[in-house]
């Protein structure tokens, strides 16, 4: 009987690799080189990590750049700025001249425009819906204008309503249809009536700035010309709070994330935000500004804002912090009245004296366009290692530093001194007196005069 022979089978173990993690996508690519997680294994992995996230702060002031381009066209000063809410693409202009310009961001012209009202034109907004938006002007007119999805605007208007007043500002309401102006006195318009059906006044000072909450979808503020800043619902007969300030006021925006906080810019050169629960003291302060700021807008995901200065500068501003992180001049660049941030994040337009709309980036360093998986990944790795050592000197130094125009840097500078000159004297008048005598109060609530409810 033939003896039965079994095989011994042996197991032969073969190196594996995945392609992706050696080869190159271009032939302009670098190659890829091993990495060993292990950290114990890499004694200098923090030397390295540091010289990455020096060079990355370095190349991020070589490449911010962030003009993009001046839409030209208005022959007056830029009096309003004013965005769609279903559109990102579309922007209105209104100039001193009475012209209303729709305005293409995709391809940097003006789509259709419009002779408007004889004289400036005061306020403009967009209606809920995005297909027709509403101005008023010098000649005491509100006006609605027709507006298709292509951007053309028709010339006549599809709605008229004269006044007695001239209405210094309007804004529409988030949800339904019902808009304020404000002039004379806080009027609410609803539907199609020809007369308003609600209107507040508090105190004989007209006012020139309102703003709805985009989250209390009923809640209105105002800016009048006796420093005061008005809290209003549309759904009472009375106001509900006023904030007297130092200082006037010059525009109000809202956190859109937030209900309860609002930034006032003021011609004391600072920014003031507020919680409407307690508006005896200012949540924040924010300086930099050494001119009156004109106009504030915040961003869509309401962590930041931007502001338009007289001192002819737009900076941009953390919301809990007190100083600006950037700041974006230009040669030609004259006084700014009003600035606007897209609803995409990304850009920001700011309207001045000179009769030109700059288009700016939102991150001065940020590249535009398609970004390629492994061009992302390098941008995230970047900026986790700028914040891992935002705080070392040399890191922190060059993150900071920004090339200012030689007026704007000479009057920053003695502004500076008086500031700290006016500390001096009154640390100096503290010490020399009774204790308890000369009380120390904060910036923040030197500002605010009297809270009335």
């Amino acid at each position: 009987m033939a003896a039965v022979v079994k095989k011994k089978q042996f197991s032969l173990k073969v190196l594996s690799r995945n392609p992706e993690n050696y080869k190159r996508e271009t032939k302009l690519d670098i190659h890829r080189a091993p990495i060993n997680p292990e950290g114990y294994l890499h004694p200098f992995a923090i030397d390295r990590e540091y010289q990455r996230a020096l060079n990355a702060t370095k190349l991020e002031r070589v490449f911010a750049k962030p003009f993009l381009c001046g839409l030209e066209g208005h022959r007056d000063g830029i009096e309003a700025l004013a965005k769609f809410p279903t559109r990102l693409s579309h922007v209105l202009s209104a100039a001193s001249d009475g012209e209303i310009r729709l305005w293409n961001l995709a391809t940097k012209r003006c789509v259709s425009s419009v002779l408007a009202h004889d004289g400036l034109v005061r306020g403009l907004c967009s209606h809920r819906s995005g297909n027709f938006f509403m101005s008023c002007g010098q000649d005491a007119n509100i006006k609605f204008w027709a507006c298709s999805e292509e951007g053309n605007i028709t010339q006549e208007p599809i709605r008229t309503i004269l006044n007695k007043q001239v209405y210094q500002g309007i804004d529409h309401h988030e949800h339904e249809d019902i808009f304020v102006t404000c002039g004379q006195s806080l009027d609410v318009w609803a539907g199609d009536r020809a007369q308003p059906f609600q209107s507040y006044t508090w105190g004989l000072d007209s006012m020139h700035h309102v703003k709805f909450n985009r989250i209390e979808t009923h809640l209105v503020a105002v800016a009048a010309d006796d420093r005061s800043i008005m809290l209003y619902d549309t759904r009472g007969g009375s106001g509900v709070q006023k904030l007297i300030m130092r200082m006037r006021s010059n525009a109000i925006s809202w956190n859109p994330m937030q209900a309860f906080v609002f930034t006032a810019a003021c011609d004391d050169y600072n920014l003031y935000t507020y919680d409407i629960r307690n508006l005896s003291i200012a949540s924040n302060k924010h300086e930099d500004h050494i001119g009156a700021v004109m106009d504030v807008d915040y961003a869509p995901t309401g962590k930041e804002f931007a502001t338009a200065g007289y001192d002819r500068a737009v900076r941009i501003f953390n919301a809990v912090e007190g100083h600006s992180r950037d700041v974006y001049t230009g040669k030609r660049m004259q006084r700014v009245n009003h600035i606007l941030w897209s609803m995409d994040n990304k850009y920001i337009l700011s309207g001045s004296d000179e009769m030109n709309i700059r288009l700016w980036k939102a991150k001065a360093s940020e590249k535009l366009g398609v970004l390629k998986p492994r061009e992302r990944t390098a941008f995230n790795t970047a900026e986790t290692l700028k914040k891992m050592f935002k705080d070392h000197p040399e890191i922190k130094r060059i993150s900071r530093h920004r090339h200012l125009p030689k007026l704007i840097h000479q009057q920053k500078a003695e502004l500076r001194e008086i500031k700290e000159s006016q500390k001096r004297k009154e640390s100096n008048r503290r010490f020399h007196s009774k204790p308890g005598s000369v009380p120390f109060i904060p910036d923040r609530k030197k500002q605010v005069v009297e809270v009335k409810e």
